[in-house]
């Protein structure tokens, strides 16, 4: 063979290795940017535990219902009530008991903000426009989350205290 033909063979053998190196070990835009494409959507609430004090409770009850969304402009929503809300004997939402208020307070929370996403950290930053709980308006929130299949997997610091995981699916 000739030098050219070989020096031609050596140089390719290099770039090919060189591609393959740098594409396995180097992250990619498109990479880093597919998690958080994943979770752009609507998810509903499949369970939500508290953990705390060593003990796990379902923090809304059985079978609670919700619905989460993250749409492509980096806004957010998110619904959580219990299923066994009572019904207002009045028929009228600004004229509940007491009873009936504090069970609709403490069985259900809603916010809405802005968010953005660390895929470094797997966290989803969420800036909180409004909330049912006012504490939260105007706060970020942190929240670790992963993504597997149609199952999105939160975990949050719990406002009572603990820590709240939270298990989604996609909404189809």
């Amino acid at each position: 063979m000739n030098k050219a033909v070989i020096m031609n063979r050596n140089i390719s053998i290099v770039l090919t290795a060189s591609a393959l190196i740098f594409g396995v070990l180097l992250p990619r835009e498109e990479a880093v940017a597919q998690t958080a494409n994943e979770l752009v959507g609507t998810w509903t609430l499949v369970s939500i535990t508290l953990e705390k004090d060593g003990k796990t409770t379902d923090f809304y009850g059985p079978n609670p219902m919700g619905q989460e969304t993250y749409d492509a402009d980096g806004r957010f929503s998110t619904i959580i009530t219990r299923s066994d809300l009572p019904k207002f004997v009045s028929n009228n939402r600004v004229e509940g008991t007491p009873e009936e208020n504090k069970a609709v307070v403490q069985g259900s929370f809603a916010d809405f903000g802005s968010y953005s996403v660390s895929e470094t950290d797997k966290t989803i930053i969420e800036q909180v426009e409004s909330c049912t709980f006012p504490n939260f308006n105007g706060s970020e929130r942190k929240e670790s989350f992963s993504i597997s299949g149609d199952e999105l997997h939160v975990t949050v610091k719990a406002s009572v205290g603990g820590t709240a995981h939270l298990v989604w699916k996609r909404a189809k």
